[in-house]
């Protein structure tokens, strides 16, 4: 099935999805061990969540990135997912879909989250012709998402390492068949209408 120019694909059940973020130890641990995020992840700052495990590879190069050593999949509530996708704000003004930029600009510093639209990367972190959703979450959403919507934690860091290596040896079978079974995610035309140019 052809991919289409912008989608969401993740791993998702009929209730959850799971998404993907990196942090320094002294977050992504405590995380992990106790199920939650720890007093020292700032509520008050935005966060961006990762539907694509590729993606978050090529954010963090694999966990490798100064301050992204902990790679974790935070599986939460789908009815928290699509209130910040109907909440969210494109990060960037497109003419035709926004009525004008004052609007956009009014909009975007209201909404709690906002969406990005990024290439899709490869097992080699190559960029691909199709685009995967980011979800910055702020304010509201990034409240719910650590008191509410997260259900779990895992830490996914070992499997990144794994991966990579076998990438590195060029054993491309055995990544793709480590890798996460991302699917469609079932969102809804008038969910994303506002978010997809």
């Amino acid at each position: 099935m052809e991919e289409p120019h912008r989608g969401i694909r993740a791993l998702h059940t009929a209730s959850t999805i799971t998404v993907y973020q990196a942090y320094a130890p002294e977050i992504g641990l405590p995380a992990v061990r106790d199920g939650c995020f720890p007093s020292a992840w700032l509520r008050d700052r935005m966060t961006w969540i990762k539907p694509s495990f590729l993606w978050m590879m090529y954010r963090s190069n694999w966990g490798t990135s100064t301050g992204q050593e902990t790679v974790l999949a935070v599986e939460i509530a789908r009815d928290g997912f699509d209130w910040a996708l109907r909440h969210a704000c494109l990060s960037s003004y497109i003419r035709g879909l926004h009525a004008d930029r004052s609007t956009w600009q009014r909009d975007l510093k209201r909404a709690p989250a906002r969406v990005q639209w990024d290439p899709e990367r490869d097992l080699n972190l190559r960029p691909l012709s199709y685009r995967s959703l980011q979800l910055g979450l702020s304010g509201e959403a990034a409240t719910r998402y650590a008191d509410e919507w997260t259900l779990s934690i895992r830490d996914v860091t070992p499997l990144a390492r794994e991966i990579r290596m076998l990438v590195s040896r060029g054993d491309t079978a055995s990544a793709t068949r480590l890798l996460p079974q991302e699917q469609r995610y079932p969102a809804s035309d008038e969910l994303l209408a506002h978010l997809c140019p």
